[in-house]
């Protein structure tokens, strides 16, 4: 049974959507209107639905690689006000996260998967500085900090397996001293920088790659839901006014593909919380917090901040509600109050400089979290239809390998991105319902009891330690603390 939200769960302001990004990437196209639905039939080369940054990577890919290919994508609402306009805009690789990778995938696929990122990120830096597109790129590096003594293992952990993996310059130690010279909080503790990092604005961002998208030829049209597929040769999605033809399918519909047959078994549905400040820019500079550097703590539901170029401060936690069976459409997953109240306690506890800075929205969404928290891209068997997802929120740098990788599936090439494992791995699979959603829900509930209680400096319940440790002890990657 879920916890009742008391007092002092609540948020100052409720979550609701859009995100500040979103609102604000709209009111910045100073009323450019929204590309038509698709009305009758379309015939093309390749359809596309959805129009996040895998949608939309996935087109430019296509376009470079072929363009002489006819183009179509679909979107149900606006381009980028899915999950594309609602992140942290926090752009990173893999390099962190090698540890994990290596022992679900083996060493060498983990560094083939980071060494990808890394050519994700110079990719995504040069679309982003391009003359003419205001997405706020900030290339400053990423810090993951210690917020707790419970937490320091995990600096070590990552820096040693750099070292191990021969990699030592990508995740670099730092002391106390030096974490407080980059921003200083009573609760930091040691860190880890991360020199493959950047910020930027996610929605921006994706209203870029959308304008981008049209610019090489790509027919998108907006209000237009995917209403059935039916797979053959050719395939034809149908939408409320009307149909797209076409040989091949590129689902990029992010959390929505957790329901399909193809993906449920691999995939659970979890949310996230994000809460944006009013300007503080004396309070943030008082902090020592001059740079640009994206952080996070090292919890397993974890924290994330950054702040934006007038001295805002972006606070997220990826500690929101687990749907049912894929289940997209729980309000929930956008509108849970103590999920939200959750990232605000995150912002005074970790930035209390910032006690006294109102937030100015909040805000809730999905996350596809993978059985082994990376994304997989894939083509349904005996099909032209090809999806990705399972980017486990994690989603801004990857879905440029997703556009790449998707691409390769869709033009039937055997080359760097076909091959990665991102592509070919066996994805494992997660228990079926209602126990995926019984047990989640437990273990979530126990994380958060043993991690709450950690940054209390207090032992959590016997309970709590052996519920959140099942996972672990299963064997699993997902809710591993």
């Amino acid at each position: 049974m879920a916890r009742d939200v008391t007092l002092s769960d609540r948020p100052t302001v409720a979550p609701a959507d859009p995100s500040w990004w979103f609102a604000e990437a709209i009111a910045a196209e100073k009323g450019a209107e929204p590309a038509a639905a698709l009305n009758g039939t379309l015939a093309v080369d390749v359809a596309i639905v959805g129009g996040g940054y895998t949608g939309l990577w996935t087109a430019l890919a296509l376009k470079e690689r072929r363009p002489s290919l006819s183009i179509a994508l679909i979107e149900a609402s606006l381009c980028g006000s899915g999950a594309s306009g609602k992140n942290g805009g926090k752009v990173h690789g893999y390099w962190a996260g090698l540890a994990g990778m290596a022992k679900a995938i083996g060493d060498d696929a983990a560094v083939a998967v980071a060494r990808a990122g890394t050519r994700a990120q110079d990719a995504i830096r040069a679309f982003a500085t391009a003359p003419g597109r205001d997405v706020w790129w900030r290339d400053s590096g990423n810090l993951r900090i210690s917020a707790s003594p419970a937490q320091d293992p995990k600096v070590s952990l990552m820096v040693n397996e750099a070292r191990r993996l021969d990699e030592p310059d990508s995740a670099q130690p730092l002391n106390p001293a030096e974490v407080a010279a980059r921003c200083r909080s009573p609760v930091f503790r040691a860190g880890v920088f991360l020199p493959e990092g950047a910020n930027l604005h996610p929605a921006r961002m994706a209203r870029a790659l959308r304008r981008a998208a049209i610019d090489t030829g790509v027919q998108v049209f907006e209000h237009t839901p995917m209403v059935a597929l039916d797979k053959g040769s050719p395939n034809r999605i149908r939408v409320p006014a009307g149909e797209v033809i076409a040989r091949e399918v590129v689902l990029a519909t992010n959390v929505d593909l957790a329901a399909t047959p193809e993906v449920r078994p691999h995939v659970s549905v979890f949310s996230s919380y994000a809460l944006m400040t009013e300007p503080a820019p004396e309070q943030v500079a008082a902090m020592s917090w001059t740079g640009d550097e994206g952080i996070a703590d090292l919890r397993m539901f974890v924290h994330y901040f950054r702040k934006t170029p007038d001295g805002r401060v972006l606070m997220g936690s990826g500690s929101g509600p687990i749907s049912y069976g894929g289940d997209t459409s729980s309000r929930r997953l956008r509108e849970d109050l103590a999920s939200a109240g959750r990232a605000e306690r995150g912002l005074r506890r970790l930035l209390p400089g910032l006690a006294s800075v109102k937030v100015a929205k909040s805000w809730g969404g999905a996350i596809d979290v993978s059985a082994d928290r990376l994304p997989f891209f894939r083509t349904i068997p005996g099909t032209r239809i090809h999806f990705g997802c399972g980017y486990s929120g994690h989603g801004v740098n990857p879905t440029y390998m997703g556009g790449q990788c998707l691409a390769s599936l869709v033009l039937g090439e055997r080359d760097f991105w076909g091959t990665l494992p991102l592509c070919t791995r066996d994805v494992p699979t997660l228990p079926p319902e209602p126990f995926r959603f019984i047990g989640g829900s437990a273990i979530r509930r126990a994380i958060i009891a043993c991690e709450e209680a950690e940054e209390r400096e207090q032992s959590p319940s016997t309970i709590a330690r052996v519920t959140a440790s099942l996972p672990r002890v299963l064997g699993m990657r997902i809710g591993t603390r």
